[in-house]
């Protein structure tokens, strides 16, 4: 064997010794957009050769996705934001994983990251932050004790450092998601006995206050005799419940899909009415499925929508405007379902910037 190729193989094997064990640590028991990202990013990490371990509270969808993927877990409570008993045990974890990296995927691993890291200065703590409205007890939190701050939008950065977070802690590191994989899409219409005339509008996460569900009902209000006659809502999100009518407008209640690129590939549009936003990973998955958004102007999604292009963006809360958008989809032509994607050309070429496949 060459001496080249010794000293080759022996700067590999070094590398390799050399790259951090890191854990991740979330304290969502649901699925959304955050403990997706997580999955996402600890399965790409071990793909390149990390060793990855996900800490998140018993029965948690992410243990689950995680262990599914081969990915090892610990179980922990995290019952709240200052959960001392909780700091200890990850702590211990923390030590007996030999931990280089902790990351903190909310406000409340966060804190408790925080204590459980007091004295220890060989492990990095590193903190996500996807909502975009200003962080509390900055001085506390985010003054020290934190190697880096990762803002998932500019506009996340922007709330942050507004708060008094210092710009030069925070980097922005945009949320990707893998190219979809449609293997069977649903077909709305057929599904649900819809006439081939209905424009399917989707609304896509968690049904929760800051994502708008109760503006739809606003919007869909003020819809004229035609748009509101074709128009039919699918919530694809929460627990679910059938068939279901958005004052007047008929829709269908999915509740949450394990296959959601199939269902969001059966969607014309997908309704955004978000009060407040990070990023919006489903946006990105609309755009990359050729499905348009329409949404509010609101945190991140500026960052994401090109409008005219790739979407339209609608002020902040203007529900008369957010009917005027839609409606207007259906004054380009009265025969096409696609007809926001006709309007706008291509909306899949400015989705390619945001789609990272994890390998």
């Amino acid at each position: 064997m060459g001496q080249g190729l010794v000293q080759g193989v022996r700067a590999q094997a070094r590398s390799v010794v050399d790259l951090p064990r890191i854990l991740h640590v979330d304290s969502g028991r649901s699925w959304r957009g955050g403990q997706r990202q997580v999955f996402l990013l600890a399965t790409g990490l071990r793909d390149l050769g990390y060793r990855t371990l996900v800490v998140a509270p018993t029965g948690s969808p992410l243990i689950r996705h995680a262990e599914h993927a081969g990915l090892p877990t610990y179980r922990l409570t995290l019952r709240g934001e200052w959960d001392i008993r909780s700091a200890r045990e990850l702590r211990a974890v923390t030590r007996e994983w030999d931990a280089g990296v902790v990351h903190a995927h909310d406000a409340r691993t966060h804190s408790i990251a925080r204590l459980a890291l007091l004295g220890k200065r060989k492990t990095r703590l590193v903190v996500t932050r996807r909502v975009a409205f200003p962080p509390k007890q900055v001085r506390l939190k985010y003054r020290y004790g934190v190697d880096a701050f990762i803002a998932i939008s500019q506009a996340v950065k922007t709330a942050m450092v507004n708060a008094g977070v210092p710009a030069d802690r925070i980097e922005v590191v945009y949320s990707g998601v893998p190219s979809p994989q449609v293997k069977r899409p649903r077909h709305w219409r057929r599904e649900r006995g819809w006439p081939p005339s209905a424009v399917i509008c989707g609304i896509v996460g968690a049904m929760t206050q800051e994502k708008g569900l109760d503006m739809v009902a606003g919007i869909a209000r003020r819809l004229p005799g035609e748009v509101f006659r074709r128009t039919r809502l699918v919530l694809l999100g929460g627990k679910g419940k059938g068939g279901t009518t958005v004052s007047g407008v008929e829709g269908f209640d999915a509740g949450f899909v394990e296959e959601i690129h199939d269902a969001m590939a059966g969607l014309d549009v997908l309704w955004h009415p978000a009060r407040s936003e990070g990023l919006g990973t489903s946006v990105i998955d609309a755009m990359a499925l050729g499905v348009p958004p329409i949404a509010f102007a609101v945190g991140g999604l500026p960052e994401l929508i090109e409008d005219g292009k790739s979407g339209l963006l609608v002020p902040a809360g203007d529900v008369a405007g957010s009917f005027g958008a839609f409606a207007g989809c259906f004054r380009t032509t009265r025969v096409s379902t696609r007809s926001l994607s006709t309007m706008m050309g291509a909306p899949m070429a400015p989705a390619r910037h945001w789609i990272r496949t994890l390998r």
